[in-house]
């Protein structure tokens, strides 16, 4: 091990992660567990249960009553705001919370058919989505060809998995309101150059809609920086409760027309969110942000010397007196963590004799991907099919993920829809090398290598 990824191993304090998380106590047949599941959901600290559970023990409430319990529910919500605009780089009343990230834009796609200036978008109108994305920023889209909007399709380079820019590029013109397109593939990790295709969106009048539910616990997210007019994420997927966030610029949030019950204020946000949200839930985002930004803190603290080999200079990591600023630490050092744990499963992977790896494989390309890995036995006769496999591994303590993921684009267009998808391992910051090491060592001993 180098030095810089000696010093990085311990700015992340790995023992201190894995104390912050119950669940990853747990053993299966007598095998500890170990969590590869984190792109279907991660796990949550203590902190995130504690707020749930002391939310509902305390302040259970509705909102804008005359008494403590529902004052004290405005101010958690308020609270929450605060934390996801530390999260995304933006105003706290650019902060939409809904049950998911798909319920959240099938609200978006039904006012966005609408159109922001008063005209129903309709036939002429155009909308691009990609062969790489999760359904949900797909579906949503697609379902307004009732309308007459034509949805054109950005495609693969299908031997890395990685966006045709130039075809993107290609379907871009006069006539497109909207590009959506994912931050991270949640199926091959690919992660995507969204600021220049923002960029391209936004020289040719459309707007972009930004699925960064699957780079949310890998990579930092700036909204401002990236110029997207709407990005959503999921709070299950960076340790935290089952919830939607939806960020929208302020104008756009003002000038779309939701569908909404009469008596809600007009007011951003609040106009977008209809009915009672999940107050419990929302009082375990804040504990979440707070995780990472802890996290950010202790890394700076054990690395704030940049003579150490730290990812950067000491007096940026010490500068993490705003939560915002110990949120940017900590995913510095969680990038790097998760890429050397990302490098040796991928060179163990790449040694088993009949294993398809699936995405960018090449070392020197990994900041074009996230620890999130796909794979399939090109031998499926001999009981080695995706769903097989993550059985086996089940019963050995290894929690992995089978099929397709809901980017069912893409495994038809790799064709593998039909016999069973991917075989998904998904890597984050609290999972260690010793795992790494064990599940090679499983896989290798189930497929006969």
């Amino acid at each position: 091990m180098s030095t810089t990824e000696t010093v990085l191993s311990t700015a992340l304090d790995i023992h201190w992660v894995r104390s912050q998380f119950p669940a990853l106590a747990q053993t299966v047949n007598g095998h500890p567990a170990v969590f590869l599941d984190g792109p279907g959901g991660t796990q949550v600290p203590q902190r995130v249960i504690d707020a749930i559970s002391g939310y509902l023990r305390r302040d259970n409430a509705n909102t804008g009553g005359a008494y403590a319990t529902s004052r004290r529910t405005d101010a958690m919500l308020a609270d929450a705001r605060a934390a996801m605009a530390d999260f995304l780089n933006c105003g706290a009343d650019e902060i939409v919370f809904g049950p998911n990230m798909t319920t959240l834009t099938y609200a978006m796609s039904r006012s966005f058919g609408r159109g922001i200036g008063g005209r129903d978008l309709g036939p002429g109108d155009e909308i691009l989505v990609t062969r790489l994305d999760h359904d949900a920023n797909v579906s949503p889209w697609l379902a307004l060809e009732e309308k007459g909007v034509t949805i054109r399709w950005a495609e693969i380079h299908e031997e890395d998995c990685t966006l045709d820019l130039a075809d993107l590029a290609s379907k871009i013109n006069e006539k497109t309101k909207l590009v959506a397109v994912g931050y991270a593939s949640n199926a091959v990790g690919t992660i995507n150059p969204v600021k220049e295709i923002i960029r391209l969106a936004h020289a040719a009048g459309a707007l972009a809609y930004i699925d960064a539910v699957h780079y949310g616990p890998h990579g930092l997210i700036d909204v401002a920086a990236l110029d997207c007019d709407f990005l959503v994420c999921s709070t299950y997927k960076f340790f935290g409760p089952h919830m939607g966030v939806l960020f929208g610029k302020r104008e756009h949030l003002q000038r779309l027309r939701p569908y909404k019950v009469r008596p809600l204020t007009e007011a951003v946000p609040n106009r977008w969110e209809w009915g009672t949200l999940n107050h419990e839930c929302i009082a375990g985002i804040t504990a979440c942000v707070d995780y990472v930004a802890d996290l950010g803190r202790r890394a700076a603290s054990t690395c704030g010397d940049s003579r150490l080999g730290c990812p950067s200079s000491g007096a940026r990591l010490l500068g993490t007196s705003t939560r915002r600023a110990a949120i940017v630490s900590a995913f510095e050092v969680i990038h790097h963590y998760e890429h050397g744990l990302m490098e040796r499963l991928v060179a163990g992977l790449l040694q088993i004799p009949g294993l398809k790896l699936y995405g960018i494989t090449d070392p020197a390309r990994f900041e074009e991907r996230c620890p999130t890995l796909a794979l399939r036995m090109v031998d499926q006769a001999a009981d080695h099919t995706p769903l097989a496999l993550a059985t086996k591994l089940g019963d050995r303590g290894f929690f992995t993920w089978d099929g397709n993921y809901y980017a069912l684009n893409l495994t038809e267009r790799l064709d593998v829809e039909k016999s069973g998808g991917f075989l998904r391992l998904g890597l984050v910051h609290y999972n260690t090398a010793e795992e790494v090491d064990r599940l090679l060592a499983a896989v290798k001993e189930i497929v006969g290598a």
